[in-house]
């Protein structure tokens, strides 16, 4: 079974860490059930800006501690980097130039 630490993003641009076992579950509690969070309750919508699988439970809680430890900025660092590595295409690939052709002349 998978876990999941994962950072909501609110409407009141507020910042939400949490973790689970069901991260679509979760979402949806979040953003439509009474059985969501509090804190997301009243600051819907709410968008999933990051999350990062874990291997166990403890491992999940131990991260979520971690990333609820740091100040908005450094979370803020934490979900910008977790998305440049998620795009293809971001690191720079060198090509040679090549020479311009020449046209043949009669």
């Amino acid at each position: 079974m998978a876990f999941f630490v994962y950072i909501l993003k609110c409407a009141d641009d507020t910042l939400y860490v949490g973790s689970t076992n069901d991260l679509e579950k979760r979402l949806h509690a979040h953003n439509n059930l009474k059985s969501g969070a509090h804190y997301t309750k009243i600051r819907r919508p709410v968008t999933l800006v990051y999350s990062e699988t874990c291997e166990t439970f403890a491992e999940s809680r131990s991260k979520e501690a971690e990333l609820k430890r740091l100040s908005r900025p450094e979370k803020l660092t934490v979900i910008k980097n977790s998305q440049k590595k998620k795009q293809p295409g971001t690191t720079k690939k060198s090509h040679p130039k090549k020479s311009p052709r020449k046209l043949k002349t009669k």
